[in-house]
């Protein structure tokens, strides 16, 4: 899985009404008075279900407890500008001092973060194509870059994408704090119009970071564990020999396929063709081949670490 990580400036109007609306179909952080966070922010933060002891379920529940605090604080800052707007000033500054406080709690709690998240969205780009297709097209975007066409190939590369982003939005703990704190001093000296302004530009400055996951690669991994499964059989029968040697086929094509549109380069899908052959030419002999599954899943986690 891959990282895209890029700063953001949006409308303070746009963050006000992403705040003040409540849950949208594009996933806005929730500005209830119970403002809690995405369920599925805690699975990515959680990662995968494992058995638990104590000192885990307090780390988790620590982590939890950042997220619902961060977001607690975007919305205490919007609910402060809402107030401004009105020219309720002493409401603004109550408002203020929460979001300080909950800010000041998160660094507390994790001195090392750099980013606390408040948002997460979830967005999948599902290419239907084969190998030969995507490899014409990207051989026509080269011809039309070569012909100074940049907008049509940007058009064309566009397209070429199968994953899944998982877009996490996030407080910079570096900067926004003290932005926040900033505008105090201008809202207690009656500066009420530049307190807007800071407040505005303060709520403007979120960070997003994407976690890219290829589908290819997701589904390629997906046929070998039913491959597995069936592999592990010692008397299949020669239905169950046809339906592991398509599962062996679809996960090569599906490795193609992610290697024509670009996550990762050939020598780092070398690896994994090599021994998907090795387990087909084992298992055509009836054998099992668990260790050959192990080695495939270690490559694949390689692969992931590369990407």
């Amino acid at each position: 899985m891959k990282q895209r990580g890029f700063r953001v400036r949006l409308l303070p109007l746009v963050i006000a009404g992403m705040l003040a609306a409540g849950p949208v179909s594009s996933g806005a952080a929730e500005a209830s008075d119970k403002a809690r966070a995405p369920d599925v922010t805690r699975q990515m933060e959680k990662g995968p279900a494992t058995g638990k002891g104590a000192p885990q379920a307090r780390a988790e529940a620590e982590r939890n407890r950042i997220v619902d605090e961060s977001i607690a604080a975007l919305a205490e800052t919007n609910r402060a500008l809402r107030a401004l707007d009105a020219n309720r000033t002493d409401e603004a500054l109550e408002h203020l001092a929460l979001a300080i406080g909950k800010l000041e709690l998160v660094v507390a709690m994790d001195p090392k973060a750099s980013l606390a998240p408040v948002d997460v969205q979830m967005i999948t780009y599902d290419l239907v194509a084969d190998v030969d297709s995507v490899k014409k097209a990207v051989k026509e975007a080269e011809e039309l870059l070569e012909d100074g066409k940049v907008q049509e190939a940007r058009s064309l590369l566009s397209t070429l994408a199968s994953e899944i982003v998982v877009r996490v939005v996030n407080i910079p703990l570096g900067t926004y704090p003290e932005a926040i704190k900033a505008v105090v001093p201008l809202i207690k000296d009656g500066r009420i119009k530049e307190a807007k302004a800071a407040l505005s530009d303060a709520l403007a400055t979120l960070v997003v970071v994407d976690h890219v996951i290829p589908l290819p690669i997701l589904r390629a991994e997906q046929a070998l564990e039913q491959a597995r499964a069936l592999a592990a059989k010692k008397d299949r029968s020669a239905r169950e020999d046809e339906k592991l040697a398509a599962l062996l086929d679809e996960a090569r094509d599906q490795l193609a396929l992610g290697e024509a549109l670009g996550y990762g380069t050939r020598d780092r899908y070398e690896p994994l063709y090599e021994t998907i052959e090795q387990i087909r030419k084992h298992t055509a002999h009836k054998g099992t081949e668990e260790g050959l599954f192990d080695t495939l899943r270690k490559k694949f986690e390689a692969l992931r670490e590369k990407l």
